[in-house]
């Protein structure tokens, strides 16, 4: 039985949306010169990672004066939810207790991070407000 096709994203989707999430709806032409700054990459494979992720809907187009003008379909925040799931499902059993176990332990966490965890396992909403302050 064939396994079904994951809805999740690529890390080169996950490339592509994070561009979106930042400027917003963007021709093939301007995706494919901002991945360029980061790798080689040809028109044709970045028209066909949009096409896919078109079908697992992380991204929409519409008409444009010049072509498609794509944008991102699913959230930044969707798409940390789904892929964080995962690696809890997958790595950690379930347990988020035993990932941020995992981040201690291996030194992964800045004084900066602790902080911060502090502060919003101390007040959810208040840290969620003041890190968006901060960007």
């Amino acid at each position: 039985m064939a396994r079904p096709p994951s809805v999740l994203p690529t890390d080169g989707e996950m490339e592509i949306l994070k561009l979106l999430w930042e400027t917003g709806p963007a021709e093939l032409r301007r995706i494919k010169s901002a991945l360029l700054e980061q790798r080689p990459v040809a028109t044709t494979t970045v028209a066909t990672m949009l096409k896919v992720m078109l079908d697992k809907k992380l991204v929409e187009r519409r008409e444009g004066p010049r072509g498609y003008l794509w944008s991102a379909r699913v959230t930044r925040k969707a798409a940390a939810s789904r892929l964080i799931g995962k690696l809890l499902d997958h790595v950690f059993d379930g347990s988020a207790q035993r990932l941020v176990a995992h981040l201690v332990q291996d030194g992964t966490l800045s004084e900066r991070d602790r902080d911060e965890i502090r502060r919003l396992l101390e007040n959810p909403d208040r840290s969620t407000a003041s890190r968006k302050e901060a960007r």
